[in-house]
């Protein structure tokens, strides 16, 4: 089970903020409603940063989302709807560091639509529904991975569980040879294809403001695949896990071979939860790996919807190549 704590229904759902989403003001809002949220929410946030639980997650129940519209067509479609979701979901996002967007993701919003669409209905991205997305890191192949994600259901479908697996469940499971395989740097990670589209799509933006072959300034791309790196890092008390199940491959058969094996113990130690209205799922993006079951998409507006934002703990690590809030980064 993942640890699960319940937003006290005694404390007044926000008001809807009147600044853009994603703005520097929407964000300063967020962060002092931070400082109010329950008490028992703000300390399990606050443990996560500094002693994450086993599980590598923890589940906020009661979240309150705001007034609904049907849900988008695709994730960058315009809704009627408030912003009290996008205002909370900052405000956890807010506590556990600082919130981030990156320019090939969804423009680099910092509150993200993920909905069920037509396109994406059968690949690997998170608009998917017909196929299970497999278990990765987020963004395992970027230099500036986030520490935190969270996802905020505000509409939920029974059949999509979202899938859970911790570092620690995988080292006790696995040998110590397998382990010590994958701790050593025989490992690569290719790009995943939503940053690749996003990356062409910013690319001949960029292209139309700038001309043929300009790249933003505060880019370090276009990048390729990562690696090699070890999978398991850190200490023992603290180990670190950077997995794709999708995108990963060894530089050689006995790497590939405990690879191979961490995909099974993956498979035969996962957790699972059913998000519904409410939940709020925040998962150390570093120590646990997600996935999520192949659903029903109806896509008539009462589709799954959650909203997503990514976290770091320090900004400094990607200030050349951060521009505020969104990390310009580009793969090819």
């Amino acid at each position: 089970m993942v640890v699960a704590v319940t937003w006290d229904p005694a404390v007044a759902e926000p008001e809807p903020s009147s600044a853009v989403p994603g703005s520097e003001p929407f964000v300063a809002e967020a962060e002092v409603l931070g400082r109010t949220l329950p008490p028992t929410v703000r300390s399990a946030l606050l443990r996560m940063v500094d002693s994450p639980p086993r599980e590598g997650a923890i589940l906020v129940r009661g979240v309150p989302v705001g007034e609904l519209p049907p849900t988008p067509a695709s994730p960058t479609e315009p809704t009627a709807k408030d912003h009290v979701s996008e205002l909370v979901l900052t405000a956890v996002a807010r506590t556990l560091g600082e919130p981030v967007g990156y320019r090939p993701e969804h423009g680099g919003d910092l509150v993200q639509n993920l909905v069920p669409t037509v396109a994406g209905a059968d690949r690997q991205v998170s608009t998917s529904s017909r196929v299970d997305l497999a278990f990765h890191t987020e963004t395992a192949f970027h230099p500036h991975a986030p520490r935190f994600l969270v996802l905020l259901c505000l509409r939920g479908h029974p059949d999509a569980r979202t899938t859970l697996c911790s570092v620690h469940d995988l080292i006790d499971a696995l040998d110590g040879d397998t382990l010590s395989v994958l701790r050593q740097a025989r490992f690569v990670c290719g790009v995943d294809e939503s940053f690749l589209d996003g990356a062409r799509a910013a690319l001949a933006s960029t292209e139309r403001r700038s001309g043929p072959g300009s790249v933003s300034e505060a880019s370090t791309g276009p990048l390729g695949p990562r690696g090699p790196f070890p999978v398991i890092g850190g200490t023992a008390d603290r180990p670190t896990l950077w997995y794709d199940a999708d995108l990963m491959r060894g530089t050689d058969p006995a790497a590939q071979a405990a690879l191979d094996r961490l995909d099974r113990a993956v498979a035969d130690h996962h957790r699972s939860v059913v998000l519904e209205a409410g939940d709020c799922l925040v998962v150390d993006n570093t120590a646990a790996v997600h996935g999520r079951s192949s659903y029903q998409a109806r896509f008539d507006g009462t589709d799954r919807w959650l909203q997503r934002a990514f976290v770091v703990t320090d900004l400094d690590q990607s200030a050349a190549d951060r521009d505020g809030r969104i990390i310009q980064t580009l793969f090819a």
